[in-house]
């Protein structure tokens, strides 16, 4: 007789503590009860420690794995992995939290077409400095039941227009699909999620879209921009763009809209990244961003794309037009509006992100 769970969830901590009861508490709450958590605490400074041998001394389905010193998100996820005994795994982020009902509505998708994996949407939770939630957006992926590599293709640009591609925690993935390929997460800053994602989906042939929102994903202290600055952010999401160009490419479906769809959102990193080049500590002044920015325009990636790029809300319009007529002073003109937008009216820009969709 196979005791082994359904689900393994994963869940990586570090620093958490103040979020980690709710996030472990919303699983085991769930209607369906056949899964096993995974706990892995990667030398977290708090207390998380103690929470997470207090859960995992209470139930039986739950236990601790330790990182002796902290390694990363990418590896405290291969650790955990490591451990599973599901069918199909969950990279749960331990600051968030689920309805109740997201097991339940997963497995029943699988009862009706065996997956490789299970895609679902998310409410993006925005939370002041004071921890007060301010504004929530729900995204929903279309429904479908994709048993075909050709029918799973033709999703994947939209779900990554809608941000929903990229992520690791709206996934339920075939563990024997990751075991047979090998895959595991690299140690890369920010992209490590669509890495993974480029390497899992390049040869499956099911996946089953869910037009629901259960997973509650928390935006934490984002009054500012500020509040994490990544040095080569531009950098990682460039590779981020043509790794998606290349996928699509090597799957042949590299057509005008999916060159519309990958345009626009790299006219949206890069605008994110001339706001960044604002921040003091990118140490920029206008002139180096203005050479910076000439030096976009001359990429490869960017010439090849940027006259694709088709955009259907007012901001991205005015930006895309921007970048197609290389007007380099009225780009870092509205780059510095971005920065100025986001560290002092952080509602307006959620409103203005969510005109970009």
């Amino acid at each position: 007789m196979d005791n082994k769970p359904f689900f393994s969830i994963v869940m990586p901590i570090y620093g958490v503590e103040p979020y980690l009861r709710q996030a472990i508490d919303s699983v085991l709450g769930q209607t369906f009860q056949d899964f096993e958590i995974i706990l892995v605490n990667d030398c977290s400074p708090d207390n998380s420690a103690e929470i997470c041998r207090e859960y995992s001394d209470r139930y039986d389905n739950i236990r601790t794995v330790t990182h002796p010193e902290n390694r990363g998100l990418s590896a405290a996820r291969n650790t955990g992995f490591a451990e599973v005994q599901g069918r199909y795994v969950w990279f749960m982020d331990s600051d968030d939290y689920v309805d109740s009902t997201l097991l339940q509505q997963v497995y029943d998708s699988l009862q009706k077409n065996k997956a490789d994996v299970v895609v679902f949407g998310c409410v993006e939770e925005y939370y002041d400095s004071k921890q007060q939630l301010t504004k929530t957006v729900p995204i929903c992926p279309a429904e479908a039941y994709c048993q075909t590599a050709e029918e799973v293709h033709a999703h994947i640009v939209d779900l990554e227009m809608s941000t929903l591609y990229g992520y690791a925690w709206n996934k339920f993935y075939s563990v024997e699909h990751i075991r047979r390929h090998q895959l595991q997460y690299d140690n890369v800053v920010l992209i490590e999620d669509i890495k993974f994602n480029v390497e899992f989906f390049n040869d499956i042939t099911g996946m089953n879209m869910l037009p629901i929102a259960p997973y509650h994903y928390a935006k934490r202290g984002t009054t500012s921009l500020t509040a994490k600055f990544v040095p080569k952010y531009y950098e990682v999401h460039y590779e981020r763009i043509r790794l998606l160009y290349e996928q699509q490419k090597r799957w042949g479906t590299a057509d005008e809209r999916t060159k519309g769809i990958l345009a626009t959102i790299f006219v949206r990193y890069i605008f994110s990244a001339l706001s960044r080049n604002c921040d003091p500590r990118a140490g920029m002044n206008h002139k180096d961003r203005r050479r910076w920015l000439k030096e976009v325009f001359s990429q490869p990636l960017f010439t090849e794309l940027i006259h694709f790029a088709a955009p259907a809300g007012l901001p991205m319009k005015v930006m895309s037009g921007l970048l197609k007529k290389r007007l380099v002073l009225l780009s870092l003109a509205v780059g510095r509006l971005i920065y100025l937008v986001q560290t002092k009216f952080m509602n307006l820009f959620v409103l203005i992100k969510q005109l970009r969709r």
